[in-house]
């Protein structure tokens, strides 16, 4: 509602003097404020905030009358009524300096635009010359305690007990009248009051007194402490006209305010909280309607510290309470409690360090204009305190002059929700406030952020006698909640009014939005203006004259693209309703004009309609039309329908809004003709916090639609009003309709101060069955939230606000705390919350089963519906788990039956139960369910994540076995599943319950760390070199550090049981392993070991000539394409009709060319920095220049000594069209680099395990020579077993037969490798070889060594399966260090340790 925003102003007072001011008193408008001192009155200007005349007393004069104590503006602020000490009252004239006489008068800079833009300087606005004339004073004879303004009357309290009537003008002994109050007959309430005095009022007299317009008589607080209210009987107030009625039970009253718009009288009481009373109006006794004060919940150190309230100040638009106490500080309330700032806790009273700061003490208050600013006096002992030492140390040289100090005024800025004076905004989505001269607005386009941040406030803070600069509120906020998609960002969009409009029409009085939120209009003291967010421009009157002849009274609203202004014509004095277009200029020559009969107090609009409550109490329907027939669009406006509430309201300004709605109580209507739903169905009138409803009458006959034409169709008229709610502040409800969100599109949404928030419901019937008889067709849910809400998200179950943030200061402390210091900066901050899970708890609360859950799953798909559902379980969760007395009919196991409803039932429970502390399961889980249930049907559903939530409960709720029996089925089912990180977390699990630690979390050995490579770390020590052949690797084992490392446990006992559970995992990892393993799934088992720590090599020497053997070496070749997406090798269509045919190119020497590194970086570069010519075959020319791509790469550095064909000048490499051809053949063959970097890790690891038969099967499908050649001379060392050998040789014959029939891409390799496979073959003793079997032809030879034309043109083999397979062939030695054969996105496969291996980066070889 309201917000508190910046740092407070220092007014200092230009002429220095002893003495302090104590009081301020505004006028009737607040642009003036006269502020009392001991012997001095003084009139400031509102804007800017400036002394324009001081009135000092003489010392004779002060002596004759007494110091100064209160003042009283006179309605029409032409005089001034001052009481002082000794009883009398002096009355000033306020006399003008004339027209043209001004105090300050703006002079710009040539040509600078920049002063007169920026707000808070002097310039902006003329103040006027005022003078001050004493008249003839008025002797009362006793110490007068209150004043109070009353038309042409002045009524002054005494302290010997009377009350006094005072003319303004007619002063003499005729214009006085004095009632004793003992005279006035005061009760319990006005039917009771015909017997006499009942109160005895003896030596009583009036403490306090305020008159409320709306009531028609005085709130009074009674020296005694009592509490009352005088009203008069008649039109004159005479002694025997007035009659009281006090308050039971209250003896301890201070002061009063009265609330004029919701008729609430405010006493202020000793005990530091304040009363709220309501007239009641059938009986006219005074009846308690709420509570101000500080509860101990949020404020448990001061709450009872507070003293006695001193001030109480509603703001100007009556929306909200400021309170002060006698201890200090300051607080503010909305009109029915909801409680917004208080300067007594957080930021305000600590400092960062812990230390407490003194709160303000606080002498008078008052707000100004609009309640954009709180001006406040601080007490006097305080500010003297500060500013003596602040003398000090300014002027330790200079002697102060005669302890004179200079005054001063605190000024609070405040920004406000635009619906406290407009309140037809609330129909709308956004939130919209506005400070003095600028407007905050949601926006949820992230195009459009505006960031408004301005220079850090504290490095101005050495000017100008400590006081700051005034900058504007920072409102960026830091928080963020993954609700970005509907909220947008959480920065405010920060429009600033156009400076040239408000320095003649301050202050801003109304300003809206249209629905969009791309628009907003604001209105000042005349005319108005309207900005558009699309051009970031403002749009003003063009013609000043039009712009000061109107002031806009009812509000604005936009309708489309027209703004709908009810405003006053100064020039024809009268009322109209004008509408501007916004594209056009901002000029009453495109205005459509409406007159109007009366004063409109309020305005709305609803679809096509608008809605005006005017000043005679009736209400007035028109329609709008859009007419596009002239050059501008213009709207036309017809009158409807009148009704007149004269009846109902007892005073018009008691109406604090008004909206037409297509909310009604019948549902039966509703599904027989849906379409009516749209339509204005009912008149919602918020009376003094009083929501009445005023319906369509539908008992009459009903006239069909299609018999009646459209232009005479007459509407029907309202029912009488019904009260739907008490206390209501404000009332949201939409005009749109979804047929899937019904509950929420036509709900009522009311806030109603500190009860929270209450929802009128539309309850339907299921499927369209016919309604139960009993049940109603709304009903009212009341709800808490912890934030103010100003608009409502009705799709989307959220309720947005703004809060006060707080920034401290604390570098600014010296030996006096400066302002600065003493407050912290505020920010005003956005924020959301969600209301679905109260609704859907008070309907289930209710037996509403049936309506929580349509309206829950009308909302299942928004983003936070699991939060809804865990935030619901919670809430009533520790409602009754934590209850004192049992529950005679508890909630949790209907919200736990609705719940299961939902598919995320398990996850729901699982969450609130880990968010839920310990002692509070027991209850949870009787209603729910056993855990040990829940975690199976996890298990069933494949939710391990959840699942391992529940064995987290498991672990605390039941014995050791158990858990460690659950933690088993969920580990193998996580290692089939390969979701490492929750085998790893459960490896942690097991191990911690083998030792023991059951209340403890287990700690994280090193090497299980989800970032850690596990059983890789042997690899990054060493680099394996994806180029250099494969002699290097000796059969030596390396020395391997044991990956599950053996914490050294406290005991023996402990070790045992430690090595115990290592052991038991260590079985079924090894069996996992086993699992792989036999079903040749080696891509999985790499990734297993590298993310447990698995110590494969170990346990393949232990499985040698187990499991790690090859019983079909080629299904395992098959497995491994697959597995790997390793493309089959293909021969060349060309090559094989012709051997190089005019090929300049030496075998030798392409053979050298492509062993070296030039073709290693070539095929090592990304698909797309390769140039396009490698890659398709050009006929037209044989030679290529390769040194771009060559630099492209990282990995080009000569390392063999083999780039000897790199001519030293041109630094270019000259290929052939059949090379270059080879070279773009075999990026096509080539598998994804990662692959291949994995398969020779792979190779790595079988070689030092001594698996020599999966050595030849990846050695095969790198069609890597050198590795068959070292298996083969392996085989020979007499460790080898024979059945190893066997193996090898079948499983080598086995795949040349299939080679041959099957895939023959693979022949040129294996007629490659022919040496060694006879070598093999030989040593078979008795064993006969068909040599043919690997005699190469003489066409092969060729082709091993260099490939023919055309290679890379053909087809890929997806496309051509008859070629077995994709294109090229590897050359022996060639091993590149990457290229991508396929397309990135295939590259990436879609398994899931396939990225998460990526992002650990298991795979990340070192090259050499």
């Amino acid at each position: 509602m309201y917000f508190l925003t910046g740092w407070p102003r220092r007014l200092l007072c230009p002429l220095r003097s002893e003495e302090e001011p104590f009081h301020i008193q505004p006028s009737s408008q607040r642009f003036y404020f006269a502020v009392l001192s001991e012997t001095q009155l003084s009139i400031w200007f509102s804007r800017p905030s400036v002394l324009i005349v001081s009135y000092i007393e003489s010392a004779k004069a002060a002596a004759q009358f007494g110091f100064y104590q209160k003042a009283e503006w006179k309605p029409d602020d032409s005089m001034i009524a001052v009481a002082t000490a000794k009883g009398y009252i002096l009355l000033f004239d306020v006399l003008g300096g004339g027209d043209d006489k001004y105090l300050y008068e703006p002079v710009y800079p040539r040509g600078s635009t920049r002063l007169k833009v920026t707000p808070g300087y002097k310039e902006e606005q003329c103040a006027p010359a005022l003078s001050l004339e004493m008249k003839k004073p008025v002797d009362l004879e006793a110490p007068i305690t209150s004043l109070q303004s009353l038309q042409e009357d002045l009524l002054v309290c005494t302290a010997d007990g009377y009350l006094h009537v005072l003319h303004w003008d007619g002063l003499g002994s005729n214009g006085r009248k004095a009632i004793c109050l003992s005279t006035i007959p005061f009760s319990l309430d006005l039917q009771s009051a015909r017997g006499g005095p009942s109160l005895d009022l003896e030596g009583v007299y009036i403490r306090c007194m305020e008159y409320c317009v709306t009531l028609d008589g005085f709130a009074v607080v009674l020296s005694d402490g009592r509490l009352g209210f005088i009203t008069p009987l008649g039109n004159t107030i005479t002694a025997d006209q007035l009659q009281g009625v006090w308050a039971a039970d209250v003896t301890d009253g201070t002061c009063v305010a009265v609330n004029n718009k919701y008729r609430l009288m405010a006493f202020g009481c000793a005990s530091g909280s304040v009363l709220v009373y309501m007239i009641d109006t059938t009986t006219g006794s005074m009846q308690l309607s709420h509570k101000l004060e500080l509860t101990p919940k949020h404020y448990p150190d001061i709450y009872n510290k507070t003293g006695p309230v001193k001030l109480i100040c509603w703001s100007p638009d009556y929306s909200v309470a400021m309170v002060t106490w006698e201890c200090g500080g300051l607080s503010l309330w909305s009109v029915f409690g909801a409680h917004l700032i208080c300067t007594l806790g957080e930021d305000f009273a600590y400092r960062s360090d812990g230390t407490k700061k003194e709160p303000i003490k606080i002498s008078s208050m008052s707000w100004g204009a609009e309640g954009y600013h709180l001006w406040v006096l601080p007490n006097k002992q305080e500010r003297r305190k500060q500013q003596e030492e602040q003398q000090q140390e300014e002027e330790e040289m200079v002697p102060p002059p005669h302890s004179s100090l200079q005054a001063g005024i605190l000024q609070f800025h405040f920004i406000k929700s635009a619906l406290t004076v407009n309140p037809c905004t609330s129909n709308q989505e956004q939130v919209l406030l506005h400070g003095e001269d600028r407007l905050y607005l949601t926006c949820g386009d992230t195009t459009q952020v505006n960031s408004n941040s301005d220079a850090h406030p504290h490095t101005h803070l050495h000017l100008r006698d400590g006081s700051p600069l005034h900058h504007p509120p920072n409102p960026d906020s830091s928080l963020s909640q993954g609700l970005s998609t509907l909220l947008g960002h959480k920065h405010w969009h920060v429009v600033q009014i156009h400076s040239t409009y408000l320095e003649s029409n301050w202050p801003i009085r109304f300003a809206a939005i249209d629905t969009a939120g791309q628009c907003m209009a604001v209105a000042g003291r005349r005319g108005f203006a309207h900005y558009s967010l699309f051009t970031r421009k403002w749009k003003l009157f063009g013609n000043i004259t039009q712009e000061q002849n109107m002031t806009v009274t009812g509000g604005l609203a936009w309708w489309n693209d027209f703004v709908v202004v009810a405003c006053y014509n100064f020039i024809d004095q009268q009322e109209q309703l004008r509408l501007y277009q916004r594209s056009t200029n901002l000029d009453n020559a495109f205005a459509s004009v409406t007159k109007l009969h009366s004063d409109t107090l309020l305005l709305n609009v609803f679809r096509d309609m608008v809605i005006l409550f005017r000043a005679d109490c009736s209400i007035c329907l028109y329609s709008i039309e859009r007419r596009n027939d002239s050059p501008n669009p213009t709207a036309s406006v017809e009158l409807l329908q009148e009704v007149s509430m004269s009846r109902y309201i007892p005073h018009p300004a008691l109406v604090v809004s008004v909206t037409l709605t297509s909310v009604r109580t019948e549902t039966g209507i509703t599904l027989k003709a849906p379409q009516q739903a749209c339509m204005a169905e009912s008149i919602m009138l918020n009376l003094a916090g009083q929501l009445i409803m005023l319906q369509r009458d539908r008992s009459g006959p009903q006239v069909r639609e299609k018999e009646t034409p459209a232009n005479n169709k007459k509407l029907l008229p309202f029912c009488p009003p019904v009260v739907l709610a008490q206390c209501v502040e404000n009332v949201w409800t939409t005009c749109r309709s979804n047929r899937k969100k019904r509950h929420l599109l036509e709900a009522l949404w009311l806030c109603c101060g500190e009860a929270g928030m209450k929802v009128w419901l539309p309850l339907f019937p299921r499927d369209h069955r016919k309604p139960h008889s009993f049940l109603s067709r709304r009903i009212m849910l009341p709800f808490h939230i912890n934030i103010y809400p100003l608009a409502v998200l009705f799709e989307d179950a959220l309720v947005l606000g703004a809060t006060n943030e707080t920034v401290l200061y604390d570098g600014l402390q010296g030996s006096s705390e400066p302002l600065e210091a003493l407050f912290p900066y505020c920010t005003v901050e956005r924020t959301s919350q969600i209301y679905l899970h109260h609704i859907l708890r008070q309907l289930l609360v209710r037996n509403l089963g049936e309506q929580a859950l349509m309206l829950a799953q009308s909302c299942a798909s928004l983003p936070y519906f699991p939060h809804v559902m865990e935030l619901m379980v919670h809430v009533v969760l520790e409602e009754e788990a934590t209850s004192r007395e049992p529950i005679p009919d508890p909630l949790l196991p209907t919200v736990a039956k609705f719940i299961t409803e939902f598919p995320l039932f398990l996850q729901t429970i699982v969450h609130c139960a880990r968010k839920t502390e310990y002692a509070l399961w027991n209850y949870l889980f009787a209603a729910v369910g056993n855990p040990k249930d829940l975690f199976e049907e996890c298990l069933m559903a494949q939710d391990l994540d959840t699942a391992a939530s529940y064995l987290i409960i498991l672990q605390n709720m039941e014995v050791p076995a158990v858990s460690r029996q659950h933690a088993t089925l969920l580990f193998n089912t996580a290692l089939e599943q390969g979701k490492w990180d929750l085998c790893r977390h459960m490896i942690r699990f097991l191990k911690a319950i083998g030792s023991g630690e059951m209340e403890t979390p287990p700690p994280t050995p090193t090497t299980q760390e989800p970032s850690s490579t596990g059983g890789f770390e042997f690899f990054r020590n060493r680099s394996i070199s994806l180029s250099q052949s494969a002699d290097s690797i000796t059969t030596g084992k390396f020395n391997l550090q044991k990956t599950f490392s053996m914490p050294s446990g406290p005991s023996v006992k402990g070790r045992d049981v430690e090595c115990a559970e290592n052991m038991y995992i260590d079985m079924m990892l090894w069996r996992h392993a086993r699992h792989l393993l036999e079903q040749v799934r080696l891509r999985d088992l790499g990734c297993f070991s590298a993310q447990l720590g698995f110590e494969l090599i170990g346990w393949l020497c232990r499985e040698r000539n187990r499991v790690a053997r090859v019983d079909d070496f080629v299904l395992a070749l098959k497995r491994l394409h697959k597995d790997f997406l390793w493309p089959f090798p293909v021969i060349p269509v060309g090559s094989l009709s012709s051997p190089l045919k005019n090929g300049r190119c030496r075998t030798g020497e392409c053979t050298r060319l492509l062993k070296s590194q030039s073709a290693d970086s070539l095929l090592n570069s990304d698909m797309d920095t390769v140039p396009p010519q490698l890659i398709t075959p050009l006929t037209y020319s044989t030679t290529y220049s390769v040194g771009s791509a060559t630099d492209l790469t990282e990995t080009s550095s000569v390392v063999d000594g083999d780039w000897t064909m790199v001519d030293e000048n041109s630094s270019t490499l000259s290929l052939s069209q059949a090379e270059l051809e080879h070279i773009s053949m075999e990026l096509a063959n080539k598998g994804p680099h990662k692959s291949q970097v994995q398969l020779r890790y792979l190779l790595h690891v079988f070689m030092e395990a001594g698996c020599l038969e999966w050595c030849v099967v990846i050695g095969l499908i790198l069609r890597d020579a050198n590795v068959i050649k070292q298996v083969i001379s392996f085989l020979d060392s007499p460790e080898v077993p024979q059945e190893t050998v066997q193996s090898v040789r079948s499983g080598l014959l086995a795949v040349d037969a299939w080679a041959s029939t099957d895939s023959l891409g693979y022949k040129p390799f294996l007629n490659l490798i022919q040496p060694q496979l006879q070598l093999l073959m030989d040593s078979a003793a008795g064993e006969q070889v068909q040599p043919e079997a690997f005699q190469p032809s003489s066409q092969s030879s060729k082709l091993g060594a260099s490939e023919g034309l055309g290679g890379a043109a053909l087809p890929r083999a997806e496309d051509s399966r008859g070629v077995a397979a994709p294109l090229g062939l590897a050359l022996p030695s060639l091993e590149p260090a990457g290229g991508f054969s396929r397309p990135p996105s295939e590259d990436c496969p879609p398994e899931q340790t396939e990225e998460q291996l990526e992002e650990e980066g298991a795979y990340d070889c070192t090259l050499s």
